[in-house]
């Protein structure tokens, strides 16, 4: 395992059958086998989106306590949208040194998911006074979103299934949740970790950072850095591709500290099985051994709908919404 994460080319995999297809989905599956990790060019998403996006975003949290605060996370309700302050996400149950703007797929009330009443569906809550926000955050997930279907088709042909394999059984409904988060500088000496040791929940998070850095990714050999490398995604693997694969791609842990001297900013995507998918292994992986994890769970020991297990690590992230969002 080098010092560096793997850089791949997915453009092969954007606009159907192409060549370099097979070459492509086989680095994919390298990487997710032994780093969980990787860095994606040839996305599709045009650096311009990425530029207005971050623009925006740097207005929205340049506005005051008080112009954020308008749009709580409290006020999303069940939809889980809306903005947090530094310290009121924790992970492993500590505050975080970031404050966040939490964004989904933009359903309205006549969606059938919102009129299930399904947690985590619905509507967005957008700032007023930044109102060139929602149009940028949009224009990225749409494209960030098709890229993301794309990687999932080449880790598909990895695995030795049909490309169309995860949005025929997990994806063609997926759940898309965005986020915008600010880490404000600090100086050297600070210890507090902006996100701590963590891995994600679902299959696949596609990130976009600043110019600034501080991600940090676990390995066999230590934590190595992953600083933002122009015009390109990190993109990792999460619990529940490591609980469909039988353990063959693990989910990494990996941590942020900003030490940059400047606000960083990072955007993001996750893109999960549907809400009501259930989770079973990949065909031929069912009697996988788990293996050792860092946080010693077992994510083949979750039985349900992906749904069931979301909401189950909402309420420690955000215990206080727990209520209105089970509810």
């Amino acid at each position: 395992m080098s010092d560096r994460l793997p850089l791949i080319d997915i453009a092969p995999l954007l606009g159907g059958e192409r060549p370099g297809r097979a070459a492509v989905a086989a680095a994919i599956g390298e990487a997710c086998r032994s780093a969980g990790f990787f860095y994606a060019v040839g996305h599709g998403v045009p650096a311009a989106v990425l530029a207005r996006l971050e623009a925006e975003s740097r207005a929205f949290f340049a506005l005051s306590e008080a112009e954020k605060l308008a749009i709580p996370m409290s006020l999303g309700g069940r939809a889980w949208r809306g903005y947090f302050p530094v310290g009121g996400e924790l992970t492993s149950g500590r505050p975080d040194r970031k404050e966040g703007l939490y964004l989904g797929e933009e359903l309205g009330r006549d969606d059938p998911r919102v009129q299930a009443g399904l947690p985590l569906h619905g509507a967005n809550l957008w700032p007023a006074g930044v109102p060139g926000l929602r149009p940028a955050v949009e224009a990225f997930m749409a494209a960030a979103t098709r890229a993301a279907h794309a990687v999932m088709e080449g880790i598909a042909l990895s695995l030795g299934l049909p490309a169309d394999y995860f949005s025929r059984t997990y994806t063609a409904g997926p759940t898309v949740l965005f986020r915008i988060f600010h880490y404000p500088a600090a100086p050297a000496d600070d210890e507090a970790w902006g996100v701590g040791e963590h891995t994600d929940y679902g299959l696949l998070t596609l990130l976009a950072q600043d110019e600034f850095g501080g991600l940090q990714v676990k390995t066999p050999a230590g934590w190595i850095e992953a600083p933002p490398v122009p015009g390109a995604f990190v993109c990792n693997i999460g619990d529940m591709l490591d609980r469909l694969t039988g353990g063959e791609y693990r989910s990494t842990p990996h941590r942020v500290r900003n030490l940059s001297g400047h606000d960083r900013l990072s955007f993001p995507l996750f893109f999960d099985p549907a809400f009501d998918a259930v989770i079973r292994p990949l065909p031929g992986r069912e009697d996988a051994p788990p293996g050792e994890r860092w946080d010693g769970a077992d994510p083949a020991a979750f039985q349900g709908t992906y749904g069931d297990y979301l909401l189950a690590k909402v309420g420690k992230v955000f215990p206080d919404l727990k209520a209105a969002i089970t509810s």
